[in-house]
C-alpha cells in the first residue's frame, strides 16, 4: 500500500479510471446444476443415471430480498463478464476505503511528530469535608 499522500493519491485516481472502464455488473453467485425429470424410463432414471444438465443458476440478494434466475447457455459468457466486474467493483471500493484510512493516520503521525508534547497537570483530588 502506498505510504506517500501524492502516492495513494495517485493510486486513488488510478481506481476511480478503472471503476469507469468496469462495464455492466452483477451481484451474485452462478451454479451449475442437473436435474431429473419425472418421465418412468428416462435415462436420468437409469443406472448409473444420466442427469439433465447443466443447467446453470444465477442467486443473488438485492435490496434484502432473495433472487435466482435460470442463465441460458446464449447469456452465459456476458453473465459470468457482469459477476466479474462485480467482484472488481468490490475490490476497486475496499481498496479505495483503506486508502481512505491511510491519509488519515499519516495526518495524525505528522501532527503528534510536529507537535510539543503537553506538560502533564497534577490531578488534585478533593475529599468532602
Amino acid at each position: 500500500m502506498p505510504n506517500s499522500q501524492a502516492a495513494i493519491q495517485r493510486r486513488i485516481e488510478q481506481i476511480k479510471a478503472e471503476l469507469a472502464q468496469l462495464g455492466p455488473l452483477r451481484p451474485g453467485h452462478l451454479s451449475q446444476q442437473y436435474n431429473v425429470c419425472g418421465t418412468p424410463g428416462c435415462r436420468c432414471k437409469a443406472d448409473p443415471p444420466r442427469k439433465h444438465g447443466p443447467y446453470y443458476q444465477l442467486s443473488y440478494t438485492w435490496q434484502g430480498k432473495s433472487h435466482s434466475e435460470f442463465v441460458r447457455l446464449e447469456n452465459l459468457a456476458a453473465v459470468r463478464q457482469q459477476l466479474t466486474n462485480y467482484e472488481r467493483l468490490r475490490a476497486l471500493v475496499d481498496e479505495w476505503i483503506a486508502l481512505g484510512f491511510n491519509p488519515a493516520q499519516l495526518q495524525r503521525h505528522s501532527d503528534s511528530a510536529s507537535s510539543k508534547p503537553r506538560p502533564k497537570t497534577p490531578i488534585s483530588h478533593k475529599t468532602r469535608p
